[in-house]
């Protein structure tokens, strides 16, 4: 794709609201809970994810109750959202919107395992959620 594609398609998409956490219509487009399998191969698995767009990662963590708030102090400098199972010890979810790569996830995956150890839980997994397109 050109700069002059890649600079008509932003503009085109200006009008649209940007991709929010809780954005109406996200659905999951990748997903990632087996430990084995790469980051790489995940994204190379799902074709509806739209790489060069920004997604909502998710990574599920189970955390225990009394860890939780230290959880959102550590993450919600970079932008991360925890939002806490409804009952104490439910698996909470660590959110932000990014455009994903490999590495990106590989990054995040690593970072989301070692706060959940640190803190006494564990890491689940991470799945993506995008809108699809002509949904909104």
């Amino acid at each position: 794709m050109g700069l002059l594609s890649r600079l008509r398609d932003r503009l085109s998409r200006k009008d649209e609201p940007a991709l929010e956490i809780d954005s109406p219509g996200l659905v999951v487009v990748a997903e990632a809970f087996d430990i084995a399998e790469a980051d790489s191969a995940v994204l190379a698995r799902s074709p509806g994810l739209r790489t060069a767009e920004p997604a909502v990662l998710r990574h599920h963590l189970t955390l225990p109750p009394d860890q939780v708030e230290r959880a959102r102090e550590l993450l919600a400098p970079d932008g991360w959202t925890l939002v806490p199972g409804e009952v104490p010890g439910e698996v909470s979810h660590a959110l932000r919107v990014q455009v994903l790569s490999a590495l990106s996830c590989a990054q995040e995956r690593s970072r989301m395992a070692g706060l959940a150890q640190r803190l006494g839980g564990d890491w689940i997994g991470w799945d993506a959620l995008q809108v699809p397109h002509g949904s909104g």
